[in-house]
C-alpha cells in the first residue's frame, strides 16, 4: 500500500464483498464509466445508457452504498452523481470472518416456512389471488406456498422455519436478530385487537411483542388496491438475543442467551413465529412479504459479528 494516493487508501479498507457486487453488475459497471470523464444527472445516465430512469436510481443507489458513487443536489433539484474514484484496491482477508460482513443478512419468503399449526380463520395471499381456499388449513401445505405475499392465522399457532447458518467455525458472533412486519389477525380489521406474537430460534422463546391492532385503518404502502377491507399493514418487528439476552424492539425479552441456542455452522438454525396457545393476548397474527404492507422485506434473520 505504500506509495499509493490517499483515496486508494480509504477505498482498500471497505468491504471485499460489498466491493465486488456493486461492481459485479454490467449496468453497474456501465455507470461507473459513463461518470469517468465528467459529472452526469440521473436522466442523463439514463439516456446515454439506454435504461428507464428508475432502473438507474437504483443501481446508482448501490455504487453510493460502498463509495464509488457520490451525488449531490442540482439546480432543478435533479440528483447529479459523479464518480469518487478511478483506482480501486482490495485487501483480501487473512484469517476467517475477516472478510465478512459486520452483519450477515439472509431473507427469507414468508411462504417458505418448513412446518406450520394453524386453524381456522386462516390463510395465503399470492401475487394475484388467494392460494388455496380460504379458512382451510390445508392450504398452508399448498406447494405454491412459496410465493406468498401474506400468511394469517387467528388464535394460537405458529410458522416455522429453517435458516442457513453463514458464519464459519472461529467466527464469534455478538447478536442474532430476527425482524418481521407482523400485526394481530381479525375478521376484516380491528384497530382494537391486541396479540401477543413470539418468537423461538432452536426451541428458546425470544421474547413476545403485544401487536395493538390488526391495522386496516389505512391503505398499506405496499398493499395492492384490489385487497379492500382487510388487513392493510402491519409494524416491523425486532427479535433479537445476544450474550447477555434477550430483546424485542429495544426492550427487555427472555433472559435466553445467544450461547444457549447451541448454534451450529453445519447445522440449520430453526425460527418459530407463532402465538402460544396460553398466551394473555391470543388473537393471531398477519405475516407480510416484501410486496405487501409498509416494508419491502419478508423475513429478515441478520448475524452481527465481533469487531
Amino acid at each position: 500500500m505504500n506509495g499509493l494516493p490517499d483515496n486508494v487508501k480509504k477505498i482498500a479498507k471497505m468491504n471485499v464483498q460489498e466491493t465486488a457486487k456493486a461492481l459485479s453488475g454490467d449496468l453497474r459497471l456501465r455507470i461507473v464509466e459513463a461518470l469517468g470523464e465528467r459529472e452526469m444527472s440521473i436522466s442523463q445516465l439514463a439516456e446515454q445508457l439506454g435504461v428507464a430512469q428508475p432502473t438507474v436510481t437504483i443501481n446508482v443507489q448501490m455504487l453510493e452504498s460502498v463509495g464509488l458513487v457520490e451525488s449531490r443536489q442540482g439546480i432543478n433539484r435533479e440528483k447529479i452523481c459523479f464518480r469518487t474514484y478511478d483506482t480501486v484496491v482490495l485487501d483480501l482477508p487473512k484469517k476467517p470472518g475477516e472478510g465478512l460482513h459486520g452483519i450477515e443478512d439472509i431473507q427469507m419468503g414468508i411462504g417458505m416456512y418448513s412446518s406450520c399449526d394453524v386453524d381456522s380463520p386462516c390463510g395465503l395471499l399470492g401475487p394475484e389471488d388467494m392460494i388455496g381456499c380460504p379458512d382451510d388449513p390445508r392450504a398452508f401445505y399448498d406447494p405454491q406456498r412459496g410465493s406468498t405475499e401474506l400468511l394469517w392465522f387467528g388464535g394460537s399457532g405458529y410458522v416455522e422455519y429453517y435458516f442457513p447458518n453463514p458464519v464459519p467455525p472461529g467466527v464469534r458472533l455478538k447478536e442474532l436478530r430476527l425482524s418481521a412486519e407482523v400485526c394481530s389477525e381479525a375478521p376484516g380489521y380491528e384497530m382494537e385487537w391486541p396479540s401477543d406474537i413470539a418468537v423461538w430460534i432452536n426451541g428458546h422463546l425470544i421474547g413476545e411483542w403485544t401487536s395493538p391492532s390488526d391495522f386496516g385503518d389505512r391503505k398499506g404502502v405496499l398493499t395492492p388496491s384490489r385487497w379492500l377491507g382487510m388487513t392493510q399493514y402491519g409494524k416491523l418487528t425486532e427479535w433479537a438475543v445476544g450474550e447477555n439476552g434477550s430483546r424485542v424492539n429495544e426492550r427487555k425479552g427472555a433472559s435466553v442467551k445467544l450461547a444457549d441456542l447451541g448454534l451450529h455452522f453445519s447445522k440449520p438454525i430453526v425460527v418459530r413465529l407463532g402465538v402460544r396457545e396460553d398466551a394473555e393476548n391470543k388473537r393471531g397474527l398477519n405475516l407480510f412479504g416484501e410486496r405487501f404492507g409498509d416494508y419491502s422485506q419478508g423475513l429478515k434473520l441478520s448475524f452481527v459479528h465481533q469487531d
